[in-house]
């Protein structure tokens, strides 16, 4: 189950703040000062809660900051204060406390961050949102997901799910809270991610062209529910045909139609996102690739590492080495 984290920082060098942020979020961040270097008073708090990532964060200066080639995660940043000028995919965003930026895990992002701006920093791993997405939507989605670059914070489900943000990484940053126990945390970051698939803009439902998949039969369903619910599970196709209600050729045929695979396919996929996500989020010196493997059903690790490479590019010991 994961575990509550939080860690703050309250500097006034920029070199300290730059590693603070890289750490936390992308290693591929750069950060630079436009107005006075002398009147940096950067102050962050932040709190990791299995795939997402909560800050609050200001800098008291001028900046510019720059992300190159972001992949691994979706994020939405929501100002509290001031004025936020953003650049990513060929949008410009002026985002404020009355509307949120969304970013795709897809290009470059460029940011104006005057001295006036405290805002909300949301990040969420890429394989959460699409698998929540993905459920709540019961059809099948692309990836990454062709979301809005923004949504209002006045009115509707953004304003409510931008509370909810805010109350959580409050309750996570002090001592001795409900929130901060595991099992309490697991339903609120549940919530957050479920939000958030429901708040952003998507052509879904709207059925454009090329995107929207047909929606799945409910022995499907039953059989994604029960690999999303417990994919540690050592599933046969004959099991979950038992809980689909159908038999297993009936099952197979209604995958490959409704989802794009087979079951044990998309067991796979499922169980890789997890391990992804696991090695991106812990420490090298305490925790193994082969340990993060078996933990999540893979007992064959050549087998393993190279579907792995398959679906990230990557070896998952570079993605455990190498974690933002």
């Amino acid at each position: 189950m994961d575990v509550p984290a939080h860690v703050g920082l309250r500097t006034s060098d920029m070199a300290e703040a730059r590693e603070f942020c890289r750490n936390l979020y992308y290693g591929t961040l750069q950060i630079e000062p436009v107005g006075d270097p002398g009147r940096l008073e950067f102050s962050a708090d932040v709190a990791r809660l299995g795939p997402i990532t909560l800050g609050d964060i200001r800098y008291g200066t001028d900046i510019h900051v720059s992300i190159g080639a972001l992949e691994t995660s979706y994020h939405v940043l929501v100002p509290l204060t001031g004025r936020l000028r953003s650049q990513h995919r060929g949008a410009t965003v002026l985002a404020d406390p009355t509307r949120a930026v969304v970013y795709r895990p897809t290009g470059d992002i460029e940011l104006d961050w005057p001295a006036s701006c405290r805002l909300l920093s949301v990040k969420v791993e890429r394989a959460a949102l699409e698998r929540e997405l993905d459920a709540a939507l019961d059809q099948r989605v692309v990836s990454p997901l062709p979301l809005g670059a923004s949504f209002d914070l006045v009115d509707g489900p953004g304003r409510t799910w931008a509370a909810l943000v805010r109350l959580l990484l409050t309750e996570l940053t002090a001592p001795d809270t409900l929130v901060s126990r595991p099992r309490m945390a697991a339903r609120w970051r549940d919530m957050v991610v479920s939000g958030l698939a429901l708040t952003v803009e998507h052509p879904y439902g709207e059925e454009p062209a090329g995107l929207q998949g047909p929606h799945r039969p409910r022995t499907v369903k039953r059989a994604l529910d029960a690999m999303n619910a417990d994919p540690c599970r050592p599933w046969t196709t004959r099991n979950l045909s038992a809980v689909a209600g159908v038999g297993v050729r009936v099952l197979q045929d209604a995958f490959r139609r409704h989802v794009g695979m087979s079951p044990l396919t998309y067991l796979r996929r499922l169980r890789l996102d997890e391990v992804h996500a696991e090695l991106s989020r812990s420490d090298p010196g305490r925790t193994t690739v082969s340990e993060v493997a078996y933990r999540w059903g893979f007992t064959h690790l050549s087998r393993f590492a190279g579907a792995y490479r398959a679906r990230f590019g990557r070896t998952p010991s570079q993605t455990l080495r190498d974690r933002p």
